[in-house]
């Protein structure tokens, strides 16, 4: 008893800890969900390792105070720049107007946090923790809680019909130890579309919620390549609910970075909605440690419904993959056709892989399988390529693509995923012997 009190002042005095080198913000239309999310995190406390689902990630660098300082990483290479966006920047988690486009012509609503907080009545005021809050149950998401209470920049979007172009998040860091928190709310109104991509490094540690609210046959499609600096320290939470018919699609490339936990946590809520989240890591640990968590909840909760979940790693030189992921098919969720892939591609002896799948199902008329698997390079297909006179380092980088296709595959605009393809070829180009 002693022992379990002990534990909990602890947590406690870390949760406080963190929260007094912030400077949460007061009033404005979001208060009564910081001051909910605040109670929450309160009454919960920051993760510990001893976590059921933070077991396998230490969350000791995301409780820390302070950020532990990382190498600037200004300016990434240059990804999508070909195409036709409308580009939003943020550097060290504040906005640069002169670097961005002008927000009119993404053709939907947009406005910051910081500026339409202000105001006493605004379509976000409804939806602002909503989902964050909700997404608390079954399972706690702390950092997400923290979010929510201390943020107080990010967009507000809101798409009324179909964007006529991407529009583009462009993170930079300059700071060594800047400590970014953004929040993100997207409601994506009946019958309209939009696709989002979100590039770069926030900040030395970055904590980002989007929130994403997809009403009748609206469609979300995300696209997301995390940034190549090495010391990243980042935990991202994605929430969505996705409406009757309504499509969400989300893809999430990571090269590099210490430290980085996606999670993902999303409702299916309408008949004949349709949710896909895909991702693709690669971390070589010679350019410093890499632990990558994907950490993923789809929801069953209306008829006729699909899901996807497609994990793809590809790890050398002691770099740590993680995948949690887990379908739960509520009373009544009929028809449900839900699929699970975790998969990792070990490149040497040092370098580990660990899953967690789970399926929970409460519904008697489904279609719902999970797997995981962990693999080196296949010698015979290696030996094939070579055999026709493919060099090996070239032989290895098609293998390992062919290994990422059913992730990348989740892409929907076949423009994009030949830019995300390009991205790799560059990554796997770099660490050729």
């Amino acid at each position: 008893m002693a022992a379990a009190m002990t534990k909990d002042a602890r947590r406690a005095d870390a949760t406080e800890a963190r929260l007094a080198a912030l400077a949460l913000p007061k009033g404005g239309f979001t208060a009564p969900a910081r001051a909910d999310a605040l109670a929450r995190l309160r009454a919960t406390g920051l993760p510990v390792r001893r976590d059921e689902y933070w077991r396998w990630t230490d969350p000791a660098r995301l409780n820390a105070d302070r950020p532990d300082e990382g190498a600037a990483f200004r300016v990434d290479r240059p990804i999508f720049e070909g195409r036709d966006k409308v580009r939003l920047v943020f550097e060290d988690g504040v906005f640069d107007a002169a670097a961005s486009d002008d927000p009119a012509l993404a053709g939907v609503e947009i406005a910051r946090l910081s500026e339409a907080d202000r105001a006493d009545i605004h379509w976000a005021k409804a939806h602002y923790g909503a989902l964050e809050a909700a997404g608390q149950s079954p399972v706690l998401r702390p950092f997400a809680a923290l979010n929510t209470a201390a943020a107080t920049e990010g967009l507000l979007i809101r798409v009324t019909g179909k964007a006529p172009r991407p529009l583009h998040i462009s993170y930079r860091q300059s700071e060594k130890t800047s400590d970014v928190i953004l929040h993100h709310v997207v409601r994506v109104e009946e019958g309209a579309a939009l696709t989002l991509l979100e590039t770069g490094t926030p900040g030395a540690r970055a904590n980002v919620v989007t929130e994403v609210d997809v009403a009748k046959d609206g469609q979300f499609h995300h696209i997301r390549p995390q940034g190549r600096a090495i010391d990243r320290v980042m935990v991202t939470h994605l929430f969505a609910r996705v409406a009757e018919g309504a499509t969400f699609k989300s893809f999430t490339l990571t090269t590099n970075g210490r430290f980085t936990r996606n999670e993902a946590v999303i409702h299916i809520a309408g008949d004949g909605a349709t949710a896909h989240i895909a991702g693709a890591a690669l971390g070589d640990g010679e350019d410093g440690p890499f632990h990558h968590d994907d950490t993923v909840f789809v929801t069953h909760d209306a008829v006729g419904c699909e899901s996807r979940q497609v994990f793809k790693k590809v790890l050398k030189h002691g770099a740590t993959g993680v995948f949690q992921g887990k379908i739960l098919v509520r009373p009544g969720a009929q028809k449900t056709d839900g699929y699970q892939i975790s998969q990792s591609l070990l490149l040497d002896d040092d370098s580990q892989f660990l899953a967690k799948p789970e399926l929970e199902i409460y519904a008697d008329d489904v279609k719902c399988s999970h797997g995981s698997t962990t693999g080196a390079i296949d010698e015979t297909a290696l030996f094939y390529l070579r055999s026709r006179g493919v060099a090996e380092e070239d032989a290895k980088a098609l293998l390992i693509l062919s290994f990422l296709a059913d992730a990348i595959a989740e892409i929907e605009d076949a423009e994009i995923a030949a830019d995300v393809v390009e991205r790799l070829e560059d990554w796997l180009q770099r660490r050729r012997k």
